[in-house]
């Protein structure tokens, strides 16, 4: 196996330049997945199905993962920081996550009726989450923002939904900086992320139009920006007060604790949104909360809510789901990750620090970005949406794969279950060695 290939030998004195060298190392060492790139784009528009994991000029195409490890193929080995946008959190072919899949595999796949357990995992997920009463589950974390949206909105009688910017909440709810084309045609409002005043503001001229506040304790997309409990608590208290449903879309921060970053804030939520590792790895996710609104979905109900989906229960997921949950992502290990992230977020802020650059790391936990500019950064707002800053993190990422790190192009990253100790210092090292090698860019 082919070992990452060698960090660059000088510094740049134009950033252009330096982006240059280092993408033609990057296409020099990548020919497999660029052939393979190339091929794709003869039948899929970009060559690809799944925007977010294309990058300019290919993305790398991957043969396997084990552990914390991938490799790609043309045989370059990295630490798996992404982690699958979080979806990864037990890391690759958890031998649990295996041997519950190959048990349900024998026993049939697509099964067409209820299956032995579903009923075991939303009672793991009620157990463990302060808000769920009852929950449903879906395929994906997009389907359950649109279902407890839409629950939300029959439940008060209610049109309009308040959001916030930056926020990301599945395919067609993006609201980054007004990209909207294909989101779903709700009214929205859309307010400042962690700006009480101004929320409070539109919260009050909009309450009797609104149903729900639908909001990220942590926004993922938007650069692991986390939402300040002040700011959570206000929505809470304002959203009782004025009879507005708020749903916490914790697909991302679930693993932030045994029950998510609302038990670890103790801010309980009328609905709850999951997604991501729910399945173990494959596609499961649930929407739930307080049993008066969730009872809508109840059949036997005169005038209940259809709640369709081929593979709302897919044996699979919900094996692999159900093994994870109750042998792997364990109160004391979510812990102990949670606590691991925070650290290495202060080291790699203590670095940069120490070496005088513009970059910070931001997050909360295991949910981290790395951003080519200085902190603190409390909103998108915060982000300078310049051309040199958005040059900056692509050399970053170009810098991390030579050095054996595989993050996203935007910086963001992900700690797993399966890293190790010296994982971490691994890349607390390679940022090092970028701080040092960059630092014309990043200190200006």
């Amino acid at each position: 196996m082919a070992a990452a290939c060698a960090a660059p030998s000088r510094a740049n004195v134009d950033l252009d330049e330096a982006i240059a060298e280092a993408e033609a190392r990057y296409c020099a060492a990548h020919p497999q997945s660029r052939a393979i790139f190339e091929r794709n784009l003869e039948v899929m528009p970009g060559g690809n199905t799944r925007t977010v994991l294309f990058y300019h000029p290919f993305p790398l195409v991957i043969a396997r993962g084990q552990g914390a490890r991938l490799v790609d193929v043309d045989g370059h080995e990295y630490v798996d920081w992404l982690g699958e946008y979080s979806a990864g959190l037990y890391g690759h072919s958890h031998p649990v996550i295996v041997e519950a899949i190959r048990s349900a595999l024998a026993e049939g796949i697509a099964l067409g009726g209820p299956n032995r357990f579903e009923g075991a995992l939303a009672a793991e997920l009620c157990r463990r989450f302060p808000s769920l009463q009852l929950v449903r589950f879906c395929s994906s974390g997009t389907e359950a923002n649109l279902f407890a949206i839409s629950a939300a909105r029959r439940y008060t009688g209610r049109p309009a939904v308040m959001v916030f910017e930056g926020a990301y909440h599945g395919g067609v709810f993006l609201f980054r900086r007004g990209e909207d084309a294909i989101n779903a045609p709700f009214p929205w409002i859309v307010a400042p992320f962690n700006d009480r005043e101004g929320t409070m503001a539109l919260l009050e001229a909009h309450a009797r139009e609104l149903a729900a506040v639908i909001v990220e304790p942590v926004q993922g997309s938007a650069g692991a920006i986390a939402a300040e409990p002040s700011f959570l608590q206000a929505l809470r208290e304002a959203c009782t007060r004025l009879g507005i449903c708020l749903i916490f879309d914790e697909v991302m921060t679930s693993r932030a604790s045994v029950g998510g970053m609302q038990a670890r804030l103790g801010i309980v939520p009328d609905l709850t949104t999951l997604g991501k590792y729910l399945g173990g790895g494959l596609g499961l996710a649930a929407f739930g909360g307080k049993a008066p609104i969730m009872a809508q979905f109840d059949p036997r109900r005169p005038r209940a809510v259809p709640h369709a989906g081929t593979f709302n229960n897919a044996v699979l997921a919900m094996a692999a789901g159900l093994a994870g949950l109750t042998r792997v992502a364990t109160a004391e290990a979510l812990e102990a990750l949670f606590a691991r992230g925070e650290q290495l977020k202060a080291r790699i802020n203590a670095r940069a620090a120490a070496r005088r650059v513009a970059f910070c790391c931001t997050g909360s936990g295991s949910i981290l970005a790395l951003h080519c500019c200085r902190g603190p950064i409390r909103s998108e707002r915060d982000l300078p949406p310049d051309a040199e800053r958005e040059k900056l993190q692509r050399l970053l990422h170009f810098d991390l794969l030579e050095r054996g790190h595989y993050i996203a192009r935007r910086g963001y990253f992900t700690l797993a279950l399966a890293h190790s100790e010296a994982d971490e210092e691994a890349l607390v090292e390679a940022l090092d060695e970028f701080f040092a090698l960059r630092r014309p860019f990043l200190a200006r």
